[in-house]
């Protein structure tokens, strides 16, 4: 068998540049937002799974919270239900709730362990009912009306924020060898289950954990300047300033939050990347040039 010189000086070179890393991060909690077209693409899904599992291997403590929008909407599209929105957010009634929960509890979530299973990791998927890991409170947003100019409460059902978070048994997980698979769903003190933005979910879990970082993937780049190059090495402060003038704005601007508070809190570091990129997570971890934009306070 002929080996190409070429080909394994990268080889080397990529396992040289990332040793430092793999060295600084074993023993560390890095919890990952997992979202976006990472979720949908098939390639995209098995790379993923296998930058986790390579991430537990080599001594790092890899926890995951996803979300499942679009596996949410095609569900309710499939059973003839119609959705209701209100400031972005879907309303989300009794059944609704019910569907939610199947989606990300079950299909989402088993399918995610399905998959870090088959590259040779070892998963359990639970959702924040499962030993009170999160407790929500019901999420109330305002809408200013034209008319009156006065801000109105809107009721969106059964949709939370996160109120505390209890890692007793994430934290069992960790310790037992298990890569945590956390579904965004808390409990209320009613009782009842609410959904809940997974990236909040992340973050908090972050804060609480003490984590290393906290990892967000999306649909872009990363955040974008004027001239829509890709930002890095960011401090809250720049990050303060881009939102005041304007750089930072739309559906951009609840990430960027989260990733702020959790810096704030004592995270290490945020990072907002492309989850549309193969190994992503690998190449913002361990390379020195990464892939995306990296926040510190």
């Amino acid at each position: 068998m002929t080996i190409d010189s070429s080909n394994a000086m990268n080889i080397a070179r990529v396992l040289t540049e990332a040793l430092p890393y793999i060295q600084r991060f074993s023993g560390k909690t890095i919890v990952i937002k997992y979202g976006g077209n990472a979720m949908i693409d098939e390639q995209l899904k098995s790379s993923f799974a296998r930058d986790i599992v390579l991430m537990r291997q080599v001594g790092i403590n890899p926890v995951v919270v996803h979300g499942g929008g679009p596996q949410i909407a095609n569900m309710l599209d499939k059973l003839g239900k119609k959705s209701r929105f209100e400031e972005g957010m879907r309303v989300t009634d009794n059944e609704t709730m019910d569907i939610v929960e199947m989606v990300l509890g079950g299909q989402v979530n088993k399918e995610i362990v399905s998959l870090i299973s088959q590259h040779g990791g070892n998963a359990i998927g639970l959702t924040g009912k499962d030993g009170g890991l999160i407790h929500a409170k019901k999420l109330m947003v305002k809408r200013a009306s034209k008319k009156d100019q006065q801000a109105k409460p809107i009721d969106l059902g059964r949709v939370g924020e996160v109120a505390s978070v209890h890692v007793a048994v994430v934290n069992m997980l960790i310790g037992g060898g298990f890569i945590p698979i956390i579904a965004p769903i808390g409990v209320g003190d009613d009782g009842q289950a609410y959904n809940i933005n997974a990236d909040l979910v992340a973050g908090s879990l972050a804060v609480v954990m003490g984590a290393e970082k906290l990892i967000l993937l999306t649909n872009t780049p990363g955040l974008l300047d004027k001239e829509n190059k890709t930002m890095t090495g960011l401090v809250s402060a720049d990050v303060d300033k881009l939102i005041i003038d304007g750089v930072i704005y739309g559906g951009m601007l609840p990430k960027v939050r989260c990733a702020l508070d959790a810096v704030h809190s004592g995270v290490g570091a945020a990072h907002i990347i492309d989850g549309r990129v193969d190994h992503a997570v690998l190449l913002e971890l361990f390379t020195d040039a990464g892939i995306g934009t990296l926040i510190r306070c």
